[in-house]
């Protein structure tokens, strides 16, 4: 089934910090390259080699604001004085045109997404490490965070670990490569999903005209 017979998918990968969430999203488009990463909206100021509209779209609090009134966000958040959102237009195209699109939210925007009117056409995928142990020493190894960030990271895991049970499905990233493979067979059967297929009232309706004739 090509992507023009069917809607696109929203997809929702979340995780603690460390538990492989950016690599498996990278695989997820190697593996397949329409897939699209949502831009978000951001009201903080681009950092060098940044472009608008390739890692963000920069606006004005205002700006952002007013879209927010507007029901233009899926979903947003005020973080550490700037605002983050996902603009709803661009990702209704997508969608409607049968290309997927990639969310990197935490658990407050994956709950907003699957609240707003494009709920319906959600996958949420939530990422566990194989222990608490593993998920310190893949943040200890990275050799960019003092002590008390990484234990800052440690208490912000746990609070994203305990909203795990608000996704469609759950993996344990304890092999890379594994759960690569679980994440593509995931897609590929949520694509095929009787909602993402359109054309399927119109073929049943076929069936049964064909069925009214030999009748």
């Amino acid at each position: 089934m090509t992507s023009a017979n069917r809607r696109g998918l929203l997809i929702i990968l979340s995780s603690p910090s460390g538990a492989g969430k950016s690599t498996l999203a990278k695989r997820l488009r190697a593996w397949d390259d329409s897939i699209v990463f949502s831009v978000s909206a951001t009201t903080r100021t681009p950092r060098p080699g940044e472009v608008n509209g390739v890692d963000y779209h920069f606006v004005s609090q205002e700006e952002f604001k007013a879209i927010v009134r507007d029901g233009g966000m899926l979903e947003h958040a005020h973080v550490f004085g700037n605002f983050y959102g996902s603009p709803k237009a661009v990702v209704q195209d997508a969608i409607e045109s049968g290309q997927d699109v990639l969310f990197d939210v935490d658990w407050q925007g994956a709950q907003q997404i699957r609240n707003s009117a494009l709920g319906p056409h959600t996958l949420s995928i939530f990422l566990l490490p194989p222990s608490i142990i593993e998920l310190r020493r893949r943040l200890e190894s990275r050799g960019q965070d003092s002590a008390e960030t990484i234990a800052r990271r440690m208490q912000k895991s746990w609070d994203e670990i305990s909203h795990w049970d608000g996704y469609d499905f759950v993996l344990v990233n304890d092999d890379l490569d594994a759960t690569e493979e679980r994440l593509k067979t995931i897609v590929s059967a949520t694509r095929l999903r009787r909602l993402q297929q359109p054309e399927l009232t119109d073929h049943v309706r076929n069936l049964q005209s064909e069925f009214d004739e030999i009748s």
